[in-house]
């Protein structure tokens, strides 16, 4: 597979990553409204879910990272390429499941955690790449 293949690869699985968060805060009152879960239990799950796909999705990318952009730097553009990846996967979900019901919108707050969350995400993205960039070839000493 070819070293564009992979960065694009890579960078939509850094959309993914950062797209489930964000969908679940925006579809907490529709989750709830169908699951028939209090708001505030709805609150937790999202969180304890969110929490756990930054965590498995940081160790997985850091992993593929090391192993597939053979410590070039190229791949810091990757920093980029996720952002057109995660407009495509939020325009096909709001296409295929639109909010149809007014006490599914979103509350007020969360545009601004949304807005946190896509300045901040390029950062964490870079120092996934240099990590990976900085261990590659490195392999852990025999205890």
């Amino acid at each position: 597979m070819s070293f564009f293949v992979k960065l694009n690869a890579i960078s939509a699985i850094y959309a993914f990553l950062l797209f489930v968060p964000i969908e679940l805060m925006v579809n907490l009152y529709r989750l709830s409204r169908l699951t028939k879960v209090n708001i505030d239990q709805m609150v937790i799950i999202i969180g304890v879910m969110s929490l756990m796909t930054l965590i498995s999705g940081t160790i997985g990318l850091f992993i593929l990272t090391k192993k597939w952009v053979n410590g070039r730097k190229s791949s810091f553009w990757s920093v980029i390429l996720w952002f057109p990846y995660h407009v495509l996967y939020v325009f096909l979900f709001a296409s295929i499941f639109p909010i149809t019901y007014g006490g599914d919108e979103p509350g007020p707050g969360t545009g601004f955690m949304i807005l946190a969350l896509l300045i901040l995400y390029p950062v964490y993205i870079f120092f996934i790449n240099a990590a990976g960039l900085a261990h590659h070839g490195k392999e852990a000493p025999l205890s």
